[in-house]
This record gives structure tokens, C-alpha cells and sequence, in this order.
């Protein structure tokens, strides 16, 4: 997701990418970065990294849990892995929540007539039949929608109008989607009937965002909806000339039975420490309104490759390296939370995981779980990369904190450049044609390196139960 060079790719005559010249190891370097920088070097030119993720694309399609998508992407996963020569690949069942989406609309009335480019968000409510009819109110955040009186959010839609601002790293993500959690709730303590949000993403499109609310369960529950950021200037202009305006929601969104889903898991079995894991996270489910390509197609090919690359490499991992598809990340973690009960003996065997979901971004930064002469020589191998070590905490991702809570499990991370990772989050555009194959591949190697140094760097990293100092965003 960070835009750094890819300084040492060289261009042949005919225009194609060779791989780096070999730099000739430290004298003090552990004889087992020579096979890294191998692995390096052949990924840049064998990757096929892309072609995971229109695998999957044109399996699955979009697969929201418990959606049609959902079982054909287990069945394009288990298959898959197969195919590039993943071992112990299996299923394990996950029970997921189930929300469809429906028929959804949201209409400017007054004082212009004009369809909006919205979308319900997961977990909503869906509308009376017919619909909710009112005027809108507009807040900048959600300390000003704490603070809206009564008798001004009673009868009326309330708009939250908070815009996510631009960031290699995504740090803006965590105040933007404390709004789509949470405004519901206090919406509707406030006493209105429905809530609109500006859609949380950096775009300027008339592509609306989704992604999950949480119910206070002490509030009433009302409809909840995201405005494409260009349909949510024009409210916002609309209303700050004095006008009033007035919306039509209707959204046909409802829960359903619960139902089975899995999450896929393969490994590359290691040699004389088989039973300490290194693991590769990705979530295989999706939200429903693109195709899952960026989130987090690009994950399960970034994972997927980088153990096809390990297991294909001379040096055989001494450590495992377990690739983990997860179940239902978007709209529940109950596959993470099954993973962590299924394997809560072997967690304290599990020396690293790792987790891609920060879609096709270039790698730009190691964030490790301690400052170790053996990060530093993992750290090292990044360089060639220009990855640079980061003093920042790693949080490892949604799907690892499970193991983490339950198993002081380390995570290590691979920060991408996320400058234009949240055009695309959530929306209809989340398709192929926007993978860049050039950052994806080098995101891959990034991975690819830290994973393959941590399952053959036996002595020096080591299984250190880990707890987070900061919240994870």
C-alpha cells in the first residue's frame, strides 16, 4: 500500500525484469539467508501472485458469509492449494451469522429529485415498507451527534458528515469507522429514525461504501446507510445554504438462519521443528457489492504465493508454514474465533503469524514483535526491497487477534502503502481490473521473506508470548 521504488529492478534490453544482482553476504550472516535472497530472486520473475487472485475472482465471486460465493470460494481454496503443492490442506468448519442485503434505495426528495449512490451497512436494519421519509440533520462527528439535542434528532434522519482523509499508512481508517460502528446507536438514543453516514473512504466517486455497524443493545435499532462521498458533498453544500432536504431510505436488508462456512487451511511442512507454525493469514470471505479482489483477494494470493514459493524453493522451512484462509472476517470474526478454539493446544507451538489485508499496496515497512538482533537480520533482507525496519507496534490484523488474545501468539507485519487501498474498501469497484500486479508481486516478496527467515532462523527467532501496548486501529 506504500509507495516505495523498486530501485533495484532492472530492465533488460527487450524490457523485461531481471532479477537483482546477488550481494554477497555478511561475514557474519546465519548460512540460511542465502536461500531468502534465492527466494527473493525467483519470485520476482515466477510470481503468479495475480493469477491467484482472478482465481478466485472468477470462482467465487463476491462471497459475503453464508452468500452463494461463500462455499464456492472454501471449494476454489481447498482445490487451489492442492494445486500449488500446499500439504495437510483441509477444511474447518466455521458457523456464521448471516445478513442479506436486499433491495435498497435512498432518495433526495426535496429540494431536487435525485437518486443517491448509497448502500445499507452490514448488520442494518432494514426499513418499514414504503420506506422512512424525512428531513435530514447533519452532524460533523460523532461527539457532535452525542451532543445533538433531542428535539432536533427526534423525527429526522441524521446525516453524519465526517470525511476520511488520505494516508499511506491507513491511520485515518480507525476514526471514520468508529462513525459506521457507532452511529446508529447514538443516532437513535438521539431519537432518530434512520442514519446516513459519508461514506468511510477516500474517494471522490459515486461508489458508497459498506462495511459493518454494531447495535447498542440498549437502543432502539434503526436503518443505517453509507452516501457515496460525491452524493454526500452535495447534501453538504445543499444544506449549508440554508435549505432544507429531505430523504427517502428504503432498505430491504434482513438476518437469515445461521450457516456453515470453513476456513481453509494448508501448510508447508517443516523439517526438524514441524511442529512450531509460522502463520500466513488472509480472510477468503467478502463483502457483496464488488468482487472481493482488493479485499482481500489480493491477501489470500499474496499468502498463497508467498508458501508456494517456500515450498518450492531448494532450502526446505525447518518450521511450518501454515497458510490460514479465514471465514467471515467482514461481518462477524467467527472464523477467526474458531481457529483460535480449534487450535488453543498448539498455540503456544505457533511462533509468528502474520496477516494480509491491506490489499494490493507495495510493501514500505517491518513492523516486528521485538528490536532483536534476529529482526535485525530479517530486517536486513527487507533492504534490497527498500522496506524499511519501522519501530512501530504490530497489531497483525483482525483475524489474529483471537490467537493473540487467547495464545499470546507474536504477529509481525508487512505494511503496504494504503494511499489508495480505501478508494476501493467495501464498494462495487473492488474488482480485478483494479489490481496492480507490480505492487502485489512486491508486497509478496516482502511477506515472502520475513515468512520463509522466520521458519528457517530456528535459533534466533523464538516463541515469545506478546501483548499489545497500544489499541490496534
Amino acid at each position: 500500500m506504500r509507495c516505495a521504488g523498486l530501485a533495484f529492478v532492472l530492465l533488460s534490453a527487450c524490457g523485461g525484469a531481471t532479477a537483482p544482482a546477488a550481494r554477497p553476504p555478511a561475514a557474519d550472516e546465519p548460512t540460511w539467508a542465502q536461500a531468502v535472497r534465492d527466494a527473493q530472486a525467483r519470485a520476482q520473475t515466477t510470481a503468479q501472485t495475480y493469477d491467484h487472485v482472478e482465481g478466485l475472482t472468477d470462482a467465487a465471486g463476491p462471497r459475503l458469509a453464508g452468500s452463494p460465493g461463500d462455499p464456492l470460494a472454501v471449494a476454489w481454496a481447498l482445490a487451489h492449494m492442492r494445486d500449488i503443492g500446499l500439504a495437510n490442506v483441509h477444511a474447518e468448519p466455521v458457523t456464521v451469522h448471516v445478513w442479506q442485503r436486499g433491495e435498497e434505495r435512498v432518495d433526495m426528495i426535496t429540494p431536487v429529485p435525485h437518486q443517491l449512490a448509497a448502500t445499507a451497512l452490514g448488520g442494518s436494519v432494514g426499513t418499514p415498507e414504503g420506506g422512512i421519509e424525512a428531513d435530514l440533520v447533519r452532524v460533523t462527528s460523532l461527539d457532535e451527534l452525542r451532543a445533538l439535542p433531542a428535539d432536533q434528532a427526534a423525527g429526522h434522519i441524521v446525516f453524519v458528515d465526517q470525511r476520511m482523509e488520505r494516508a499511506r499508512d491507513g491511520s485515518t481508517y480507525g476514526t471514520g469507522v468508529r462513525v459506521r460502528i457507532l452511529a446508529a446507536s447514538i443516532a437513535a438514543e438521539r431519537g432518530a429514525l434512520a442514519v446516513l453516514i459519508r461514506s468511510v473512504g477516500t474517494d471522490a466517486t459515486r461508489f458508497a461504501h459498506t462495511g459493518v455497524l454494531r447495535y447498542d443493545e440498549a437502543q432502539p435499532r434503526i436503518p443505517a446507510a453509507s452516501v457515496s462521498n460525491a452524493d454526500a458533498d452535495v447534501i453538504a453544500r445543499t444544506l449549508a445554504h440554508g435549505t432544507t432536504v429531505r430523504v427517502r431510505v428504503s432498505l430491504g436488508c434482513h438476518e437469515a438462519p445461521d450457516a456453515q462456512s470453513a476456513n481453509v487451511i494448508g501448510e508447508v511442512v517443516g523439517s526438524d521443528h514441524a511442529s512450531e507454525v509460522v502463520l500466513l493469514g488472509a480472510h477468503l470471505d467478502s463483502w457483496d457489492l464488488g468482487r472481493g479482489a482488493v479485499d482481500d483477494g489480493a491477501g489470500v494470493a499474496i499468502v498463497l504465493e508467498a508458501a508456494r514459493q517456500i515450498a518450492t524453493s531448494p532450502t526446505p522451512p525447518r518450521r511450518t508454514v501454515r497458510v490460514v484462509l479465514f471465514a467471515n472476517e467482514e461481518n462477524g470474526g467467527a472464523g477467526a474465533d474458531a481457529y483460535a478454539a480449534a487450535h488453543a493446544a498448539e498455540l503456544a507451538e505457533h511462533v509468528l503469524a502474520m496477516e494480509a489485508d491491506f490489499g494490493d499496496g507495495r510493501a514500505w515497512a517491518l513492523r516486528s514483535p521485538s528490536r532483536s538482533d534476529a529482526w535485525a537480520r530479517i530486517a536486513a533482507l527487507l533492504e534490497p526491497l527498500d522496506v524499511v525496519w519501522d519501530e512501530g507496534e504490530p497489531h497483525g490484523g483482525a483475524d489474529l487477534e483471537a490467537m493473540h488474545d487467547t495464545g499470546g501468539v507474536p504477529p509481525a507485519d508487512i505494511e503496504q502503502d494504503g494511499s489508495r487501498y480505501f478508494d476501493l474498501h467495501h464498494t462495487a469497484n473492488d474488482v480485478l481490473t483494479e489490481i496492480d500486479r507490480e505492487s502485489l508481486d512486491h508486497a509478496m516478496r516482502a511477506v515472502l521473506t520475513v515468512a520463509y527467515a522466520a521458519a528457517l532462523d530456528t535459533d534466533g527467532i523464538r516463541r515469545e508470548p506478546w501483548t499489545p501496548t497500544e489499541e490496534s486501529p
